[in-house]
């Protein structure tokens, strides 16, 4: 007993004719479940999302950014999770099929939610947008990603400011106020700027570096000034700190609440995670993805950190176009020009290569390894009591596995 009736394939009748099966069903259909035929099922899914989300009158904060959109979102949400509840975008769901099914994962109990959005071609944003129907707009920074796609970087402008486009009408954007593009962004809403320059409302007055225990920043507004202590490393923090003040201030919060909130930010996967291992060794877990600017920001944090010795494990960055290769070369070369005592390049000839003539020719040591397996004995070797190791890449590399291997090595000792 108490088996499920099978769902019938639906039929459709033309006046007069015969029945005909709908095209596009599942061969077999699971006992016990309902069928809905669409037209498009990424629509549909879109569609879906965006009338459940306009049964929620929260607030709803949209992110997108060229680097560092994770961070601020889970910044933001370190914030407004202070006094709210807070509903964010799990891990790296921000794409056509991840944003729907965050936004179907609003309950009665959510006070706020977070949303972040991805793209790499036009239009992207916008489609997300239209379902998202945010009350504050987030852009982190316009950098190279996805150059490949947009061509450059005003395309890469254009493509994120989409967000604005069903941006409510009385909304908030939020922007990085030392980007130099977009400083050229005149939306007609209210604008708060973050970052360092005068002009900005949500400025970054003073950056501590304690390296890889975190930053103590001072965020100066119009209306207020906050002390905060951010556990994670890098100066690139401040800006994500920066923002989050704005979105808390703006929804409300008090100084307090928002102190609190950034001091409880954790980073999410392997985004500049530290990894303390036996004998004073260390990994800065930092390969979810790379583009110029996060790889910068990566080897500076390195280069601060106190230790015995400095060592960098970096792959090949993708969808920089005609960039790629001096990208590359670059990114070599400040590692030797940081001081990093070894570099390990890793990849294809053509882009890790680039990465360890940079190097060489900046008077760095670099060892290149084709594959990432190949190069797991030296790394093993070469991570010796006191040494601090960054493990850098594009997601695509996946070195998440790098990671995991030189933990196990160290394990037991």
């Amino acid at each position: 007993g108490g088996g499920h009736a099978v769902v019938p394939p639906l039929k459709l009748t033309a006046g007069g004719g015969k029945s005909q099966p709908l095209q596009g069903l599942p061969e077999t259909l699971r006992p016990g479940k309902t069928y809905i035929r669409v037209e498009d099922t990424r629509r549909a899914l879109r569609d879906l999302a965006g009338w459940y989300r306009g049964r929620f009158s929260i607030p709803v904060v949209q992110i997108t950014g060229s680097v560092g959109k994770t961070t601020t979102k889970e910044m933001i949400a370190a914030v407004l999770g202070a006094k709210l509840q807070v509903w964010k975008t799990p891990e790296n769901y921000n794409n056509d099929v991840g944003t729907p099914l965050t936004l179907l994962g609003l309950t009665a109990e959510h006070q706020a939610a977070v949303i972040e959005t991805g793209m790499n071609h036009f239009g992207e944003i916008e489609y997300l947008t239209e379902m998202v129907k945010p009350d504050i707009a987030v852009i982190s920074n316009i950098g190279d990603a996805h150059i490949e796609y947009l061509g450059s970087r005003e395309g890469i402008l254009k493509a994120k400011c989409e967000i604005f486009t069903h941006l409510k009408p009385d909304g908030l954007a939020v922007l990085n106020g030392d980007d130099a593009l977009l400083d050229t962004v005149a939306e007609p809403f209210c604008t708060i700027r973050c970052g360092k320059s005068e002009h900005c409302q949500a400025r970054i007055a003073e950056i501590t570096d304690y390296g890889v225990e975190g930053i103590r920043c001072t965020i100066v507004t119009e209306k207020d000034r906050y002390l905060l202590d951010v556990p994670a490393p890098g100066e690139h923090m401040a800006y994500a700190a920066a923002i989050a003040v704005s979105v808390g201030a703006a929804l409300g919060l008090s100084r307090e609440e928002i102190v609190r909130g950034a001091a409880s930010y954790v980073p999410s996967g392997s985004r500049m995670r530290v990894l303390r291992l036996q004998s004073r060794r260390m990994i800065l877990d930092d390969c979810y993805n790379a583009t110029p600017q996060s790889g910068t920001a990566a080897l500076e944090v390195l280069a601060k950190t106190e230790c015995g010795r400095k060592a960098a494990v970096l792959g090949d960055m993708g969808e920089l176009g005609g960039l790629t290769d001096q990208a590359h070369y670059n990114m070599g070369a400040l590692a030797a020009m940081l001081g990093i005592d070894l570099v390990f390049a890793i990849g294809s000839g053509n882009l890790a290569g680039k990465i360890a003539d940079g190097v060489a020719l900046s008077g760095g040591s670099v060892q290149y390894f084709p594959t990432k397996e190949e190069a797991l004995p030296e790394l093993r070797r070469q991570l010796v009591p006191g040494t601090v190791m960054l493990v850098k890449a594009s997601h695509a590399m996946k070195f998440g596995w790098l990671v995991e291997r030189l933990q196990e090595t160290q394990t037991g000792e």
